[in-house]
């Protein structure tokens, strides 16, 4: 027999609840982010090539299939890491002024190259980054959404103001502002504090340099 439903105009009509379907796996935001930490940690600690999802695992505090019911190897693990600091960015400096933006840009990528964690990840990842090409496009795309995002930012704003001439050489232009730092952060200092009055320095040549282009 059919039974024919009926509403009444006068009633107010609600939206069915959705419901998670039965069985589902409810992954918890904490979990994830203890899982996210543990493997900054642990690619500090002992790499990428000798680092394991047990071991991430264990420092996180949760057993083996949680990690696997977010990420189905420690490839995508890394990866999905690597992609999300990306998408977090740098703020794009508003001073007013080329040498003043780029003062405040090395200022804040000082003190994140610097940091411990930092300072051992990336030159390992680097190595990976050789013989993964999948590793070697997450790093790219980190640094074209991270400090070169912002750096292009940066000239976007000194060319409206007057400050370096249309046309510059992107490429050439970026390694100027991006190159020295890193190479006196994460090779040649690996992590050690900067010689007093260093970023003063570095921000006024390099304006220099952008504006003799």
């Amino acid at each position: 027999m059919l039974v024919r439903m009926t509403t009444n105009p006068d009633q107010p009509q609600t939206r069915p609840r959705r419901r998670t379907p039965a069985g589902a796996a409810v992954l918890r935001e904490d979990v994830t982010e203890a899982i996210r930490a543990a493997v900054f940690e642990e690619l500090a600690a002992v790499g990428y090539a000798r680092m394991s999802i047990e071991g991430i695992a264990r420092r996180a505090g949760v057993g083996k299939t949680a990690v696997y019911r977010r990420w189905r190897s420690k490839l995508h693990l890394v990866l999905d890491v690597v992609s999300a600091v990306a998408v977090m960015g740098l703020p794009t400096p508003n001073t007013g002024s080329l040498e003043g933006d780029l003062r405040m840009l090395y200022e804040v990528t000082s003190r994140a190259l610097r940091h411990p964690v930092v300072s051992q990840i990336i030159p390992d990842l680097q190595a990976e980054a050789a013989r993964n090409p999948e590793i070697a496009e997450a790093l790219q795309k980190a640094l074209e959404q991270g400090q070169e995002g912002v750096a292009s930012k940066i000239l976007v704003g000194a060319e409206q103001r007057g400050e370096v001439r249309a046309g510059l050489d992107d490429e050439l232009a970026l390694d100027l502002i991006s190159g020295p730092l890193y190479w006196r952060t994460v090779v040649a200092a690996r992590g050690r504090k900067l010689p007093k009055g260093y970023l003063d320095s570095l921000a006024r040549a390099t304006t220099e340099a952008l504006k003799a282009l």
